[in-house]
């Protein structure tokens, strides 16, 4: 690891908190903000986290929705065990996936996945832009009725096509950047609100080939 990321990741105020407070990753802060801000982890709630590793957002999710709720994780990389959630071994865009979730709808389904860095802005943006689309087609499978989709994806000028496939699914479709986002970073959150599957329109089957998760940048 690059010394002088390791010496601006310690002066990060995110970095050294989330050490702090036992929160796994930097990351969980961006969560946090987004349920300030549009209310989506009520009390009670039960939660999906797709591409979870290493739990920051599971942690966020597991504390809002308290011990009424409950939080499932899903990646394909190990995930510490983390009291209180369910951990699933398994792949964003696995057919098999729905199944393995059970019968049970989630009201939130929340999406830190990121895809591997190529360098390649355009690249990079598609392969996120992917990642989404992956995790909306698992959200029309297991989402209730008013449920919130969640999820980051890298700004470009696919963003707009993507909100415009989530509209007609979802009462608002909003995107923000929370202040834990680094400020070179172009990653924003798309926030669903309201879940409505359209009359006549049944969700997919299944999910096209999916792009491995990467870490979160």
């Amino acid at each position: 690891m690059p010394r002088r990321f390791v010496s601006e990741r310690r002066r990060d105020p995110y970095y050294r908190a989330a050490q702090r407070e036992g929160l796994r990753s930097r990351a969980a802060f961006k969560l946090a903000y987004v349920d300030e801000r549009f209310r989506v982890l009520r009390r009670g709630a039960r939660v999906l986290d797709l591409g979870a590793a290493p739990g920051g957002w599971s942690l966020i999710a597991r504390d809002r929705v308290g011990p009424a709720g409950h939080v499932v994780a899903i990646d394909p990389r190990a995930i510490e065990p983390i009291e209180g959630v369910e951990v699933v071994h398994g792949r964003v865009g696995d057919p098999g996936l729905p199944d393995r979730l059970g019968r049970d709808r989630f009201d939130v389904v929340v999406s830190d996945m990121s895809p591997r860095i190529s360098g390649a802005y355009s690249t990079d943006h598609a392969r996120s832009v992917a990642l989404v689309r992956e995790g909306f087609r698992l959200a029309q499978r297991v989402l209730a009725p008013r449920g919130s989709f969640v999820a980051k994806v890298f700004d470009g000028d696919m963003v707009a096509d993507l909100e415009r496939e989530l509209h007609p699914w979802f009462e608002e479709v909003r995107r923000t950047k929370p202040p834990a986002s680094r400020e070179p970073s172009s990653e924003l959150y798309i926030v669903a609100l309201g879940f409505r599957p359209p009359v006549g329109v049944d969700p997919p089957t299944g999910a096209r080939g999916g792009v491995r998760p990467g870490r979160d940048i």
